[in-house]
């Protein structure tokens, strides 16, 4: 087994599940590089914790939308690597960074399409593009979904097919790279206590009461049953593992 350290790139990574991903992976003995898109002081906060695991975490500002800035950033990351351990290189990138709507189609206008189109699909799609020359072979790339792409219990059509369009992405990406040794998984979280399109799920106790009944295990996600996964995804355990949507909801919508 190497015993070189592992280097995550996390976006989102200031809050909710991307902070839980990137504070899981750092107690599993990896790297943390996090992204945020406006609150550096949480994102500084979240690089603390790390640290105080024994690890080294950077927190950098990147907007996924602006796909023209991914080349200067992908430089900065790489530049930082060099510098910290004598390669350029990272291991895993996990594409949290993401932002809600629930909303009927009847009531959905073309900004708000547009929107969660360069967040959750464009920007995705071009941020794995810039770092697969930065990636190490034998990597692992993970790219967040969601359960409402299996179910419909929440209106929310836009945001639903552009998790749907990650997941075709992952599959195709999982072939592509195969030659490479880096796999390709999507995790499609149920509903998780997080301040996610408002705090709905983790401060509404009649919403939460209702996933909950409606949940085979009985109860709604906490961030750490997807920061697990995203561990998982990023150890050797699952190195037979590529191509794969996996949902991790406790049984929602049974």
């Amino acid at each position: 087994m190497s015993t070189k350290t592992k280097i995550a790139l996390v976006t989102g990574g200031s809050r909710g599940l991307g902070k839980n991903i990137a504070l899981t992976l750092a107690k599993k003995g990896i790297d943390v590089i996090l992204t945020y898109h406006s609150n550096k002081s949480e994102a500084d906060k979240v690089v603390s914790e790390i640290q105080s695991y024994g690890r080294n975490g950077l927190a950098m500002q990147l907007d996924t939308r602006k796909v023209d800035t991914f080349d200067t950033f992908i430089q900065q990351v790489s530049k930082y690597l060099e510098e910290k351990n004598g390669s350029s290189k990272f291991d895993f990138l996990i594409n949290n960074a993401g932002t809600g709507l629930i909303l009927p189609a009847s009531q959905t206008v073309e900004k708000q399409l547009d929107e969660l189109l360069d967040i959750h699909y464009k920007g995705v799609f071009f941020l794995i593009q810039k770092s697969l020359p930065a990636m190490n072979d034998g990597g692992s790339i993970i790219n967040l979904s969601s359960g409402l792409t299996r179910t419909t219990m929440t209106p929310a059509p836009v945001y639903a097919s552009m998790k749907g369009a990650i997941e075709v992405l992952t599959r195709y990406l999982a072939k592509e790279l195969g030659p490479r040794k880096i796999r390709v998984n999507a995790i499609a979280p149920g509903a998780i206590e997080t301040d996610f399109d408002g705090g709905m799920v983790r401060d509404n106790g009649v919403t939460n009461e209702r996933i909950a009944s409606a949940t085979a295990l009985g109860r709604v996600g906490l961030p750490d049953d997807i920061g697990k996964v995203a561990a998982f995804l990023c150890s050797e355990d699952s190195d037979w593992v590529t191509g794969e949507r996996i949902e991790v909801s406790g049984g929602q919508g049974l």
